[in-house]
């Protein structure tokens, strides 16, 4: 039986209208963020629109106290990031090209920091930290994240290589390449938007981070335990000045990424056509 075209035109509309209250749903807080960041305030809070006014812009860094937090942040974001990103590259790298026993049971370690509470983790960090009588700090805080953070970019990338012909690396060392120029001339162009996302991801799960952060952290703060300390007494606009400049930073990122990654993608399957060829020959 065929369904009637003003039934198909009824559910299609309703598709549209469900995508849309999802997407109205997801980006309401980060919209709010970014028009507050534009408000004038009356008090101490930025919770109510009084009028439009480029103050908080104007002067970002009122707040010493909020920026060195932010500082604090982008110090320990970028070393996690590059930690973690290295690390976890190289165990999705191991998981996907090579067979070893252990496989099933390294894939299950992996997987643990994804499903376990933020509290349990955090808290067995800090009974970790406390046994051996270590300060907590700034290592203690890159520990903790890069124990979580390492999982989100294995599991990333190894998703992203799952579909790499490794033949393509055999064939550059059979013309003469070294392993290392094998590597970075071909293997690493062609991972790149994979271990790019997961760079991206563990950064911006770095800068959000609080309870575990939170649990591990010594006497300076960062960002999120920052505002969480603030709250009490006041919530200047400044907070959502910095979050509009992040989120700015992150989209833009977001498109280079997407970019380079479709780019590197058509060139992949060039390669993946060429290889084949020259082994079907």
């Amino acid at each position: 039986m065929n369904t009637p075209n003003w039934l198909r035109a009824i559910g299609r509309v309703s598709l549209w209208i469900w995508a849309a209250l999802g997407l109205l749903f997801l980006f309401t807080p980060i919209l709010i963020t970014v028009i507050y960041s534009f408000n004038e305030p009356t008090g101490k809070y930025n919770y109510v629109w009084n009028k439009f006014s480029l103050a908080g812009w104007a002067d970002p860094l009122k707040y010493p106290e909020l920026t060195d937090a932010l500082i604090f942040s982008l110090k320990i974001a970028i070393a996690v990031t590059v930690i973690a990103t290295l690390l976890g590259t190289l165990l999705a790298m191991a998981m996907v090209k090579y067979k070893f026993r252990a496989k099933g049971v390294i894939g299950a370690i992996l997987i643990l920091p994804l499903t376990m509470p933020e509290v349990a983790l955090g808290f067995s960090l800090l009974t970790l930290f406390v046994a051996v009588n270590w300060s907590r700090g700034f290592v203690t805080i890159i520990i903790a994240q890069v124990m979580f953070s390492v999982s989100y970019v294995a599991t990333t990338v190894r998703a992203r290589i799952r579909g790499f012909d490794w033949r393509l690396e055999e064939a550059s060392l059979d013309l003469g390449a070294s392993s290392l120029r094998t590597f970075r001339k071909i293997t690493l162009p062609l991972i790149a938007p994979g271990v790019v996302a997961a760079a991206m991801l563990t950064f911006a799960l770095s800068l959000d981070d609080f309870i575990i952060t939170y649990l591990n952290s010594g006497l300076d703060n960062t960002f999120p335990i920052q505002i969480w300390n603030m709250k009490r007494s006041k919530i200047p606009v400044q907070i959502n000045v910095f979050s509009t400049a992040l989120l700015i930073i992150s989209v833009i990122l977001a498109i280079t990424v997407v970019v380079g990654g479709n780019r590197r993608s058509r060139k992949l399957a060039g390669l993946n056509d060429v290889s084949g060829a020259s082994l079907n020959s």
